[in-house]
């Protein structure tokens, strides 16, 4: 997602907890032409997340863009087993970290008076429950993500704000690849239900970040866009 804003004309900044990662996709942005700014945080602490895009906004604001792609299951483990400790943790993960990036950065987006486009990486498990695994913190947070990004629809649209939801099904990302290798009957098992028979690539939600980001979807706001591979449709 990064990659296709910069190469449809945007400057990027980016927060993740490994900076090699984030300076290889830098350099990639400066490749082509734009500027790129990278902050090493765990943006599932909510302190590290406020401190973080305070930084980000002192340094590389005001942002037109957000894109909320904090999260991750992480955890295979029942309901009925699950720490209440674990559960919280993963909570601020999925759900406090989208908040807190919002109420900063689409803070500074009213301040500015410019409008704005606010884009929440959700789930299909906001709205299906993962077939053979556990760890329910995330359907349950990524559920509540798209309520909230309801919310900020509704109440920023004055200030010309847009906020929309993107629910991925399974890709090949580096944490579900890492799910393959340790247990890769699982990743048959949610396979078996996609009908395209296949992980969709990163690359494949780059075209739907740039339309919600763009003029090109000004009317759109509060809508949850499924891209799946037919997994949802069974």
């Amino acid at each position: 997602m990064a990659l296709a804003l910069a190469e449809a004309g945007a400057d990027v900044a980016m927060a993740a907890r490994t900076l090699a990662d984030l300076e290889t996709t830098a350099d990639d942005i400066r490749a082509r032409g734009r500027a790129a700014w990278t902050f090493e945080a765990d943006m599932g602490s909510p302190e590290a997340c406020e401190a973080t895009c305070g930084q980000a906004l002192a340094e590389a604001g005001p942002f037109d863009i957000l894109i909320n792609n904090v999260g991750g299951r992480r955890v295979n483990i029942p309901t009925e087993d699950l720490p209440l400790e674990t559960w919280r943790e993963l909570v601020d993960l999925n759900l406090t970290s989208t908040f807190v990036c919002s109420r900063i950065i689409g803070g500074a987006m009213i301040e500015a008076g410019r409008g704005g486009r606010i884009i929440n990486i959700a789930s299909i498990n906001a709205l299906v429950a993962g077939r053979g695994i556990a760890g329910r913190h995330y359907e349950t947070a990524k559920a509540a993500v798209l309520q909230f990004t309801r919310t900020l629809a509704v109440d920023w649209a004055p200030h010309g704000i847009t906020a929309n939801a993107i629910c991925p099904g399974l890709f090949g990302t580096a944490p579900n690849r890492a799910w393959a290798e340790k247990s890769p009957e699982m990743i048959d098992a949610m396979l078996a239900g996609v009908p395209m028979g296949a992980m969709g690539a990163p690359e494949d939600l780059g075209p739907l970040a740039v339309y919600l980001a763009s003029n090109a979807s000004r009317y759109m706001t509060g809508a949850a866009l499924v891209i799946d591979g037919g997994y949802t449709c069974l």
